[in-house]
Formats: C-alpha cells, sequence, structure tokens
C-alpha cells in the first residue's frame, strides 16, 4: 500500500480498525477480494458480452416466491431427530448469510417441544378463563375482527449460546449460526393482550397469566399480569404475511424482549391466577442455574448483546486489505445505544456505526471498517442499551453463575483470525 493512501485511512483502535467515515468509500478503495477482482478486471480492458439468460425469456410469475437456486445453501441449520424427544429439537437461523436486520420468515429459528401440530384454524379457540369476571372463547375468524398493532421485535431462545457457557473448551469449527442462531427478528402484528384481559374483566387478586399452547407437549408459561397489560400481543402476522405453522399458526403469544419460551405457540388457553402456575418449563427448565445448584426462577428479559456475524467463525480472509467487519446488537431491556468493536481482544475499542434504523428491543445492524494487514487478530463487539446496561464478557458471567449454567447467555464473543486468514470460535 502506498504511503499516500496509509496516511488517508484513520486509524481508531489497534490491530487496525478504522474510522466510521472509511464505510462509504470501501468500495472505491477496496475491501478484500471484490475490489481487488474490479481492479484486476478493469485493467485487463474485459469486453461486456450479453450472457444466455439475457437472451430469451424466463418463466412467468408464480404463485408463492422462492429463492435462488444459487443461494440454496442459505438454510436453517437443524439438529438430528432425537427418538427418546419425539418433535423436540431447534433449527438456526444462518446469521453470517444475512444482511440487515429482518430475518426472512423461512430463515426464521424454529424451537419445538412435540413438534409442529397441524391445526385447523376453523377448529381452534383461544380460551381466557380463571380470575376474570366473563370467561371468553375466540376463535381465529373473530381475532382477525379486531383492531391490530405492529411492532418490529427480536425473539430469542433463552438457551442461545449457551454451548458458551456448558464447555470449558471453545468450539473452534463453530459459526455464528451454530453458537448463535437461535435468534431472529422480525414485524409482528396482532391483537393487544390488554384489549382481551380487559374485555374478559380481570378480577383484582389475578397477578399471574398462565398461557398454555394446543401442542403435544401442553407447552405452558407463567406470565406477570404488569407485563400481560403492558405489551404482549396475540401474534397473527410475521413480516405481513400470517404466522407459519412453525411460528404457532394460527396465533401464538409475542412477549417482547423476554426469553423466547414464553412467547408460548399455538396459544389456546390464558388462565388468570392469583401465583404462578410452576409449570415443568419454568421449573425443571429455563431456570439459571448457580454454582451452588440454586436455580434463579424467571428471569425473563434477555440481556444486551452483540454478535459479530462477518467476518466470523468458518469464514476465509484470502488477502490483506480493507474489510468491512459487520453483526448485529440486540437488547430485553431497550433499544441499542452503542456498540463498540475490538480487533486485539479487547485491549482498545472503537465505536461502529449503527446502520440499520433502531428500534426498541429489536435487532440492529452494525458496521466499522477494518484494514487486516495479515497478521493474528481477536475480533469482538460490545453492545451498550438505553438503559445503560453494557454487554459482559464470558468470563464475567462464569465468575457470578459457575460452570453449570445454559441460560441466558450474553457474554462477548471472540472470533481469532490467524495470519493464513482463517476465523475461528474462541475463548479470549
Amino acid at each position: 500500500m502506498a504511503k499516500q493512501e496509509k496516511q488517508a485511512l484513520q486509524q481508531v483502535a489497534g490491530n487496525g480498525l478504522l474510522s466510521r467515515r472509511h464505510l462509504l468509500g470501501l468500495g472505491l478503495s477496496g475491501a478484500g477480494l471484490a475490489a481487488s477482482h474490479s481492479l484486476v478486471a478493469q485493467e485487463s480492458g474485459v469486453v461486456f458480452s450479453i450472457p444466455q439468460w439475457s437472451r430469451q425469456p424466463g418463466p412467468g410469475s408464480s404463485p408463492y416466491g422462492s429463492p435462488s437456486p444459487h443461494a440454496s445453501h442459505i438454510q436453517r441449520m437443524s439438529g438430528n431427530p432425537n427418538p427418546t424427544y419425539p418433535g423436540g429439537g431447534a433449527s438456526r437461523s444462518p446469521l453470517q448469510y444475512l444482511q440487515g436486520s429482518i430475518t426472512p420468515n423461512s430463515l426464521h429459528f424454529e424451537r419445538h417441544h412435540a413438534g409442529v401440530p397441524a391445526i385447523d384454524p376453523a377448529g381452534h379457540k383461544l380460551v381466557i378463563n380463571g380470575l376474570v369476571r366473563q370467561p371468553l372463547a375466540f376463535s381465529y375468524e373473530d381475532l382477525l375482527r379486531y383492531p391490530m398493532v405492529s411492532r418490529i421485535h427480536f425473539l430469542e431462545c433463552s438457551g442461545n449460546s449457551g454451548a458458551m457457557l456448558r464447555s470449558a473448551t471453545a468450539d473452534s469449527g463453530a459459526t455464528a449460526q451454530s453458537i448463535h442462531g437461535l435468534v431472529s427478528c422480525a414485524e409482528w402484528t396482532g391483537v393487544p393482550l390488554s384489549a382481551l384481559l380487559e374485555e374478559a374483566g380481570v378480577l383484582d387478586q389475578a397477578s399471574w397469566v398462565a398461557a398454555v399452547g394446543a401442542d403435544a407437549a401442553s407447552m405452558g408459561r407463567s406470565l406477570p399480569l404488569s407485563k400481560a397489560l403492558d405489551d404482549v400481543m396475540i401474534a397473527l402476522y410475521q413480516n405481513g404475511e400470517p404466522i407459519r405453522p412453525e411460528q404457532g399458526y394460527p396465533m401464538r403469544l409475542f412477549v417482547p424482549g423476554w426469553e423466547g419460551n414464553i412467547s408460548v405457540k399455538w396459544l389456546t388457553q390464558l388462565k388468570l391466577l392469583d401465583e404462578a402456575a410452576q409449570f415443568r418449563d419454568e421449573t425443571s427448565k429455563y431456570t439459571d442455574t448457580l454454582a451452588d445448584r440454586s436455580s434463579l426462577q424467571f428471569t425473563f428479559p434477555m440481556g444486551v448483546k452483540s454478535l459479530i456475524t462477518s467476518p466470523s467463525g468458518q469464514m476465509q480472509l484470502n488477502n490483506p486489505g480493507v474489510y468491512e467487519i459487520s453483526g448485529l446488537a440486540w437488547s430485553g431491556h431497550g433499544s441499542i445505544t452503542r456498540v463498540e468493536i475490538s480487533a486485539d481482544g479487547g485491549r482498545s475499542w472503537a465505536d461502529a456505526e449503527l446502520q440499520s434504523q433502531v428500534h426498541d428491543r429489536a435487532l440492529t445492524r452494525f458496521r466499522l471498517p477494518w484494514q487486516w494487514r495479515g497478521s493474528d487478530a481477536i475480533l469482538q463487539s460490545r453492545a451498550h442499551d438505553s438503559r445503560g446496561n453494557v454487554q459482559p464478557t464470558r468470563a464475567s458471567i462464569l465468575a457470578a453463575r459457575g460452570n453449570i449454567a445454559t441460560y441466558h447467555n450474553n457474554g462477548i464473543q471472540s472470533w481469532s483470525v490467524n495470519s493464513t486468514g482463517e476465523l475461528r470460535n474462541v475463548y479470549a
């Protein structure tokens, strides 16, 4: 690189992190192989020719869209079936291949406890009973007649990133998808739960809502009444279309910012109670086990968190140059106000640019240019939210909870880059 170009690139933190003002210039000044190939093409005098696909008409319109066959590798990652747990399991969003902050419906992560029930909406009912003045039953068609709201929010399984807490040795072959793919973001549209509860008439002694799904596991969770009356909805649409069966069709509870398990799918009952129902999935599971083997219960909100998605695990930097570091940040406590990036394992930090429109409790895209000189590096990101929370390190989480923790890991992710440009998951 010429001396003049070196002086033009303003470094803002150690190991090559550059000023955000260089983001707009990446396409002109060079960013890895893409720019070098472009320069080679220009210098070699390549002659433009009309490709074969531009010489004849293609297929016409279709009843439902599908991705290009050349993007067929962008898929959810599913675990192996477990014969002792029929229908259970999860599939993870391919975070490293996506851009923006909205997850396509076909790539939104899944988590099931007894598979996906084949529900006929004509026979499905949502019942509200318990400590109410008048029990109510709603059909799918009934709910479609109510005024609806639309909000953009993330949804994250509380077990997301749990492998980083369970294993003492980092999985060097892991990807953003395999470790952190149980988080997605969508525009959710539905009926505010407060409207239905007001219609049922909540009695004074009620303080909890027990939500139950229509799957074979009768999945159930307890929700504090104060939250139910605040911002919870009965979601009927996701990104503009009816929610898909794997996301709870015909209706699901959606609880913004809280662990995904409480947003009960295939919702069929809301029972008002004076105490928590103590379902299986809020006693034996979805609790935070501490070092002394006691457990914290009802730790609902998901912590402030971020993740570098590119470059990330199993990706390859093919030659030294200027690259864009990009990733996602989110918090169950509010909106993202700041994301810092480090290229030297946390010794120095630089502020990234928040590129997507920042929504409350939604995924936020961040970016920062980085000049990789062909030497070792450790890439990290650290998020801040509107409540003043700062993303912790993995070591601090283990120090507070011990080494048998499973849920609610929002610790900083570290990707190592070696001299050949290979990226691996490490603990730093």
